[in-house]
């Protein structure tokens, strides 16, 4: 549990801030632009979400790019915002640029940004004179890297000269800026942002390790005038192109941060190691010197990486300056999302407690973000939630909500799963051979938490001898989440006396019921024993789950739809089946439903199973691999399913408190045929032999839904089809490689 956030000295407690991810950067000509993504630019009363968390400021965009993209502002957007913002009670934190370059007619290497910026800062200030915080740019220095020194984004320079330019054309529009604003409103606050992580390394590369940590500070001693002579840095900003005028007008006109923003993830801690036959291709890399690898610090520190706590004291103690943690997010499952902010909040208490002057924690990515696995190089798709996942037809609120909204209230907060600490936290973050440091006399700090997998509540898997079974277990033990799987023996479903025996035992905080009759044509043959297994055991699951408040998740079928739809079907649609396994799985949903309103009941569709190979993908590929004829229905369309997808989303939805019918299945409707022959081409394999055929020549018993296609209201949760099967292919792979090896 964690508790509230008022010290013992009676100081105000520390805020909880907000924040939207508005990247607007620049690829060539391509602009990617999180706003439309996520769907905030469309919705005004996602402001009212905010508000109702509790949260006492938001870091909020009113950008440059898309507020005066041709020089001409036009601030209908942000009036109708910051208007709204300001009548619920929320400070604004008004950000001008997010990893940006500014409009089409500038970049970061153009010295007119300066002046262009500093126009646009003060009409916003003209236009809200009530505003007082403002971050003009954010994260300077991460931007000049990847747009200046990486080449990832516009103007995409790959050297030391470019990267310099960036940094300073960024820190003085900041310093532009800010005189701006300040002669409109002068209680204005710059509120800057930084990313700040470390840099380690074996003794060889100690003076990169040391280049690199003195360079993280560049952008906030620049801002407060501390490059001078002096400044370990200055001889290297020399050889780039700097002339000793520049710095000595950054030196005589400072423009100091009134609160200094963290932003601290779990890659911000880097290790770099001259033994490159340790670590992975894509992670060499070099310095014209040296040839090294670069990777996170916490998949290969024995002691583990630092963490929030000595990053804040750090520049606490380097600035003496207000500090705030202003971005906290963490892509991943939402057990880990949970662990992440409730260890940043508890090192902001931690450092204020030391003595820091600790102002806030901000809960990132209330929106989540797109394509920030690829450092938004291009429009992968790829979504990490927040605060609330924008997937369905309205943001929903997940765990995360319901964390900041106790941490906003001063309120306590607790959930089964903050028992196991994050995986950054446990043995099974080493990817490669563990290396101990020590660097000027400080070792890496400890992990601040056990490395053992403590015991906590765990969850229930009925259905240890069935496939979706074993891939909740397998996936329960990667996210740290304490499980119990039970075979029919342990735990028959059907049976009150038996259920109600496993859950004295075991007192789980949740059942995740993968048990039941599965052999569709055999349902219609025995009938009685298909309803047992696939209807009376769901309800009286419900019902024991009822009378101890645990939470129940249940999985129903595609087969409860009669196909005479032409559209995939959503949550509402009724269900017809004409099947016996289909009635059993319809009864199910009823009567779990009727007995515990707050169960969670999944239909899915079509199993791909990487560790599992009775399922018809692997049947087929087998069949093409061995040159034999396989035969596949051209008039049947399923959505398929990949287990892992599958029990992810389930356990983050099971996390989130969510209840009723849900959909999940990849997205993409497909025959079987078609399925078949999509992944012969994904494994390389010719499907000459496939042998397309009505399903009625197959010999089924049970009658099949000719359509069966499922889709969401609630949301569509899982990636498309064929990044499913790219992945099962590599993990199939991947673990024959691993096979031959042993």
């Amino acid at each position: 549990m964690i508790g509230p956030g008022a010290d013992d000295c009676g100081e105000p407690a520390i805020e909880i801030w907000g924040g939207v991810e508005c990247t607007v950067n620049r690829v060539g000509d391509a602009y990617h632009d999180q706003l439309d993504r996520n769907g905030h630019a469309r919705r005004l009363d996602d402001l009212d979400r905010f508000a109702e968390l509790g949260l006492r400021a938001l870091r909020y965009p009113v950008l440059w790019e898309r507020t005066a993209p041709d020089g001409l502002a036009r601030f209908a957007w942000s009036d109708a915002r910051l208007g709204r913002l300001r009548d619920l009670g929320v400070r604004p934190i008004v950000g001008l640029v997010h990893h940006g370059s500014g409009p089409p007619r500038t970049s970061l290497l153009d010295p007119s940004f300066v002046e262009g910026l500093a126009r646009f800062a003060r009409a916003v200030a003209e236009r809200y004179p009530w505003v007082e915080d403002y971050t003009p740019v954010n994260e300077p220095l991460t931007t000049a890297r990847f747009s200046g020194l990486y080449g990832h984004w516009y103007p995409h320079g790959q050297d030391g000269r470019a990267f310099i330019r960036a940094l300073l054309t960024q820190c003085r529009a900041i310093a532009a800026a800010m005189r701006a604003v300040r002669e409109v409103n002068p209680r204005a606050r710059l509120v800057q942002t930084e990313d700040l992580g470390r840099t380690f390394s074996t003794p060889l590369l100690a003076y990169q390790a040391q280049h690199e940590n003195h360079r993280r500070w560049l952008s906030l001693d620049l801002l407060m005038g501390r490059v001078g002579r002096d400044h370990p840095f200055y001889p290297q900003l020399l050889e780039w192109g700097v002339s000793e005028g520049e710095l000595e007008a950054l030196v005589a006109s400072p423009c100091p941060p009134d609160i200094l923003g963290v932003n601290y993830y779990i890659t911000s801690e880097r290790f770099i190691d001259e033994r490159l036959e340790r670590y992975p291709p894509w992670a060499h890399g070099g310095n014209g010197r040296h040839a090294y690898a670069d990777v996170e610090a916490v998949r290969v520190l024995a002691g583990g990486m630092g963490g929030h706590l000595p990053r804040l004291l750090e520049v606490w103690e380097r600035y003496r300056r207000p500090v705030a943690i202003t971005e906290a997010h963490l892509g991943g499952s939402r057990e880990e999302q949970l662990r992440w902010l409730v260890e940043a909040y508890s090192a902001a208490v931690a450092a204020r407690a030391v003595g820091a002057d600790v102002r806030a924690v901000t809960a990132w990515a209330l929106l989540g973000s797109f394509d920030w696995d690829s450092l938004v190089v291009s429009a992968r798709g790829r979504y990490e939630p927040g605060v609330f996942d924008v997937r369905g037809e309205a943001p929903r609120p997940t765990a995360l909500a319901g964390l900041v909204r106790a941490l906003a209230r001063g309120e306590p907060f607790s959930h089964p799963v903050l028992s196991t600490p994050g995986w950054w936290r446990r043995p099974e973050r080493l990817l490669y051979p563990a290396v101990s440091v020590e660097e000027r006399g400080v070792a890496i700090e400890p992990s601040g938490g056990p490395t053992a997998q403590p015991e906590g509540p765990p969850i229930v898997i009925a259905g240890a001898a069935g496939m979706l079974g074993r891939a909740f277990a397998r996936l329960c033990a990667r996210r740290g989440l304490p499980h119990r799987m039970l075979s029919r023996a342990e735990m028959d479903i059907a049976d009150p006396a038996s259920v109600e025996r496993a859950l004295e035992r075991h007192a789980p905080w949740a059942v995740v019921n993968t048990a039941g009759y599965a052999r569709v044509d055999d349902a219609e043959l025995e009938p009685h024993r298909c309803a047992r297994e696939n209807a009376s055991g769901p309800a009286v699951l419900a019902a024991a789950c009822r009378e101890r408040g645990v939470r129940l998740v249940t999985f129903s079928s595609d087969q409860v739809f009669d196909g005479a739809g032409t559209t995939p079907y959503v949550e509402t649609d009724p269900a017809r089946p004409l099947s016996a396994y289909g009635r059993s799985k319809a009864a199910a949903e009823r009567q779990v439903l009727s007995i515990l309103p707050t169960a969670l009941v999944v239909r899915t569709a079509a199993f791909i199973d990487p560790w599992d190979e009775a399922h018809f993908v692997a049947a087929a590929l087998r069949a093409f691999r061995d040159g034999r004829p396989f035969s596949a229905a051209e008039d049947l369309i399923v959505t398929p399913t990949y287990t892992p997808d599958l029990v992810d989303a389930t356990l983050d939805l099971l996390i989130d408190g969510e209840g009723g019918l849900w959909h999940l299945a990849n997205r993409d409707a497909v025959t079987w045929a078609e399925l078949a022959a999509r992944s012969a081409a994904l494994a390389r394999l010719t499907a000459a032999l496939l042998v397309r055929c009505p399903g009625s020549a197959l010999g089924f018993v049970a009658p099949r839904p000719r359509y069966s296609a499922l889709g969401s209201q609630r949301g569509l949760l899982l990636p498309a089809l064929d990044d499913a099967l790219e992945r099962y292919l590599s993990t199939v792979a991947e673990a024959q490689l691993g096979r031959q090896a042993a």
